[in-house]
């Protein structure tokens, strides 16, 4: 199975988080509207993502005969929804201007949590999962 576009994407994500990152370190309150607007497309790139994972990776990584190959599947598959949702959360709960400069320091807070989770399981895909698919061509 070619991967090629879900390594892009991780590229893609974690480029945005970086711009994302950027705009923090020039002060939450006076970057809350770019800030909200990056989080709105970031929210964009990681639930295409999530979409493309879901419909085609992990139920490929399952039926392919592969023991390791369809347990890894499962199990990236069942680990995610929990990522995902505190993603979702996170972007629902930070993307707009007037919550990002009322409350700087949770934004803050919240983001390394949240983002550094996002950032661990994208690097597990890259290392563990990917490559696993990868073998099945």
């Amino acid at each position: 199975m070619n991967i090629d576009k879900f390594k892009q994407q991780h590229l893609d994500i974690l480029a945005a988080i970086d711009d994302l990152r950027r705009l923090a370190r020039g002060g939450v309150a006076a970057q809350a509207q770019a800030i909200a607007e990056q989080i709105i497309a970031m929210s964009g790139l990681i639930k295409l993502h999530l979409a493309v994972e879901q419909r085609y990776l992990y139920p490929a990584a399952q039926a392919s005969g592969v023991a390791k190959v369809a347990q890894l599947g499962r199990r990236y598959e069942n680990e995610m929804q929990g990522i995902a949702g505190a993603y979702l959360d996170f972007a629902g709960r930070w993307n707009t201007p007037v919550r990002l400069e009322a409350e700087p320091e949770a934004f803050r807070s919240e983001a390394n949590t949240v983002l550094h989770a996002l950032f661990q399981r994208m690097r597990r895909e890259d290392h563990e999962l990917y490559p696993a698919v990868e073998t099945l061509a």
